[in-house]
């Protein structure tokens, strides 16, 4: 019987390995992307690049009212007739601002364009719309690069003492 025991505990706990595996794990929905996250709700009808460049043909009647910081217009590139506002400093800024061109508000992608858009309509400028620069640029539009950062030079560095 001693010489039966492993057998009987082998034949008994069989079952117990023999489980079918589990089913695999459902595939995670898809994230949604960024272009459909972001939701415009503004007066300040957005433009595409056709629209601005249309817009560029005449640059002497229209002016871009740039709201992003320097460093992001170093980086990414603005219009070439614009003005550099910060969103916050608008309203301090409106007697800098031309009533008689037409205003185009940039952005990175247009959400504190159509913002300012909307302050600057209700102000009575004339605002056709509003951009964003990275949206004009990757539907194949061309930004202009105004301001180059200085790389420093080891010239440049002060002396050590």
């Amino acid at each position: 019987m001693r010489k039966l025991l492993p057998f009987l505990f082998l034949a008994l706990s069989t079952p117990a390995f023999a489980q079918t595996p589990p089913a695999p794990a459902p595939a995670p929905a898809p994230a949604a992307s960024q272009a459909t996250a972001a939701v415009y709700n503004y007066k300040t009808p957005k433009i595409t690049r056709g629209e601005v460049d249309a817009l560029l043909a005449n640059p002497d009647t229209v002016l871009f009212v740039d709201l992003r910081r320097p460093d992001e217009i170093s980086r990414i590139g603005t219009f070439p007739v614009y003005l550099n506002v910060q969103l916050a400093d608008l309203e301090k800024a409106l007697a800098f601002i031309p009533k008689d061109r037409k205003i185009i508000t940039v952005s990175n992608h247009a959400a504190r364009a159509g913002k300012a858009g909307d302050l600057l309509a209700e102000k009575g400028f004339k605002v056709v719309g509003a951009v964003g620069s990275q949206l004009y640029q990757e539907e194949g539009g061309t930004a202009v690069r105004v301001i180059q950062v200085p790389v420093p030079t080891a010239a440049a560095a002060p002396a050590q003492k």
